[in-house]
């Protein structure tokens, strides 16, 4: 009995020998592998994400574990604490995951969009507390992406979320404004209005079935991490593993691991396009890191010796080639006192072009926001390179130019700045006139604190102003108005009105500097009669009302409170003395009113397809 009892001991003894050197095994296996991974930046078995250096002149993409996308439940656990969604934002991840809305894009608008206000958050805090910039003062975001992995990163240097931040503000959202978003998609309301109620950074689940968010606030010495598949849990645990460029000094990661159906999203042109419509004039540089191929010289593989010796100059008497030294061989000729020629003496190794690929760090929002300086601050080569800006895409194959433009604040109930602009030509989408006007897209692009809200307000300005092109910034709309709640919203209404009256005020200003003062009239009729109209060419308003004239005219028609001003700057051919020939001024009926004889209470006139059949009509 107690030799089997022995026996049975020694078993088990044995066995848990084994069990140890296998665990010893893996550890060790283990280990060299995350060793390796360090190596690559790739890591296996713990996440690892890798921030490059601003000042490194080839700069390598920061990275992400693939661990986390494999790890259970059970693991995740064993890392951090496991909690439940609020009621309310369980319902709001159903609504996204399950939505049918074809544009996704507004996810990128709005991490893009917090992000910016992150670093909003740091600069100031920095006025207040000077060394809350010691973790880092290059104020930036950064995107990457990884085609193989799937995974889109969106990375800033702003002020970062402490463990007791990432619980309140992405899982357990304490606003009246969740279930309003709820409510308003419910009954058949816009995704687009997500921003407008707070809860934006839960749109990243329209293209990620799994979000992560590293984050490292100054108050907190240590690095957490969020993550959630919107399976009604998240969880919460150190970065205790991050190490080198891997740990943040200051700032968040988010990480998305992009569905299948929204790969469009890991494309270079596709991404870098919305960045730069979503972030074109935020305050802040943000980089996008992409692939390009770059022509280089290399040296070419050498030739055999023996061929080399054939193609060598016979310079003397077993003469030692030195190609490292010109003026071994200049010192020879001389001894030897031969002639040789230029092309013989040794200029280097061969060189050869190679063309390589390598990931380059690019600025997607290089354009200024001139619009937040005052008028007198910018100059007109600005407002030029500011309207190509916005004008892109309108023009084939033609630099565009304006010719009038009106640069203003408006104070008030709403408060927002603006950049108006007429253009020299029409676009292309208005080639056949006002009465394509209607089915156009609008030229006004509105933002909200300097972040991209949609060019597609088509009722920020009438169809008869549908030439203008522009900018509207407002500070006080809240964030993401959609079309939707356009006719319903009192701030979007005032802004309408006033970009009218300012537009009208341009079109006003264009035709009275063409008008000269009465002292400056009679001077230049004094010295050079009636030649003061052959320069009418060179007048302004003429030829903004060749290229619009139909609008105002249609304008009369539809715009009933600004009528009257909108026919003060109507234009038509005249028969008076002082107007002749197709390219003559036209006269206003200002002028018209004038020139009436006593007695005269009505307006003449004849409509005709040209002047001389006017002059012709037995009427006249």
């Amino acid at each position: 009995m107690k030799t089997k009892r022995l026996s049975s001991l020694v078993s088990l003894l044995a066995l848990v020998v084994l069990v140890l050197a296998l665990t010893g095994t893996t550890t060790t296996t283990t280990r060299t592998q995350s060793e390796q991974a360090q190596k690559t930046r790739l890591c296996q078995g713990e996440r690892t994400w890798s921030w490059p250096s601003a000042s490194s002149l080839r700069l390598s993409p920061f990275t992400l574990a693939s661990a986390a996308e494999t790890e259970t439940e059970t693991e995740t656990e064993a890392k951090g604490e496991t909690f439940t969604f609020q009621a309310e934002v369980s319902r709001l991840l159903d609504i996204i995951i399950n939505s049918l809305y074809s544009n996704k894009d507004i996810f990128l608008r709005e991490l893009i969009s917090n992000a910016s206000d992150a670093l909003d958050k740091i600069r100031l805090l920095s006025l207040k507390k000077v060394s809350s910039l010691d973790t880092g003062k290059d104020l930036e975001v950064r995107i990457t992406f990884d085609k193989e992995k799937k995974v889109l990163s969106i990375r800033d240097t702003g002020i970062g979320m402490t463990k007791d931040d990432l619980m309140s503000n992405l899982g357990t959202i304490a606003k009246s404004g969740t279930s309003a978003f709820i409510d308003t998609v419910a009954k058949g309301g816009d995704m687009n209005l997500i921003g407008q109620f707070g809860v934006g950074f839960y749109s990243a689940f329209l293209a990620a079935d799994k979000v992560q968010v590293v984050s490292k606030h100054n108050d907190d010495p240590k690095q957490h991490v969020w993550e959630s598949t919107a399976d009604g849990n998240f969880a919460i645990y150190e970065d205790a593993d991050a190490e080198g460029d891997a740990k943040l000094d200051r700032g968040t990661q988010i990480n998305l691991f992009i569905k299948e159906e929204a790969e469009e999203y890991l494309d270079q042109n596709v991404l870098g396009k919305l960045v730069s419509q979503y972030s074109q004039f935020i305050n802040y540089p943000i980089y996008l890191l992409e692939e390009e191929e770059k022509e280089i010289e290399v040296e070419a593989e050498e030739e055999d010796d023996e061929d080399e010796d054939d193609d060598e100059l016979d310079l003397g008497d077993d003469e030692e080639e030195d190609e490292d030294e010109g003026a071994d061989v200049e010192e020879t000729l001389e001894k030897s006192g031969k002639q040789r020629m230029t092309m013989d003496l040794d200029d280097g190794p061969k060189m050869v072009k190679k063309t390589i690929k390598e990931d380059v760090w690019k600025r997607k929002n290089s354009a200024k926001a001139v619009w937040l300086r005052t008028p007198s601050e910018v100059e007109q080569d600005e407002y030029d390179e500011f309207f190509k800006v916005i004008a892109k895409g309108h023009y084939q194959g033609v630099d565009p130019s304006a010719m009038a433009k009106t640069h203003f604040k408006a104070e008030g109930d709403v408060e927002f700045r603006s950049i108006l602009f007429i253009p020299d030509s029409k676009p292309g989408d208005l080639a056949q006139g006002p009465g394509s006007a209607h089915s156009v897209k609008s030229k006004i692009k509105l933002y909200v604190r300097r972040v991209f809200i949609s060019d597609s307000f088509d009722d920020l300005l009438p169809n008869y102003l549908s030439f203008i092109f522009g900018i509207v910034d407002s500070d006080t709309l809240p964030l993401n108005v959609n079309r939707e709640s356009l006719q319903h919203h009192g701030s979007l209404k005032t802004i309408k009105k006033k970009l009218i009256r300012k537009a009208l005020d341009m079109m006003k200003k264009l035709a009275d500097e063409d008008k000269p003062s009465n002292k400056d009239e009679e001077d230049e009729e004094e010295s050079e009669g009636e030649e003061k109209r052959t320069d009418v060419k060179d007048l302004k308003y003429p030829k903004f009302y060749k290229e619009y004239g139909s609008f105002l005219k249609m304008g009369v028609i539809e715009d009933q409170p600004n009528r009257i001003r909108l026919s003060k700057l109507l234009r038509f051919k005249t028969s008076h003395d002082d107007y002749s020939g197709d390219d003559g001024e036209m006269t206003d009926f200002d002028s018209y009113v004038k020139r009436m004889k006593e007695g005269q209470k009505k307006i003449f006139y004849l409509i005709g397809s040209s002047l001389e059949e006017g002059k012709s009509s037995p009427f006249v």
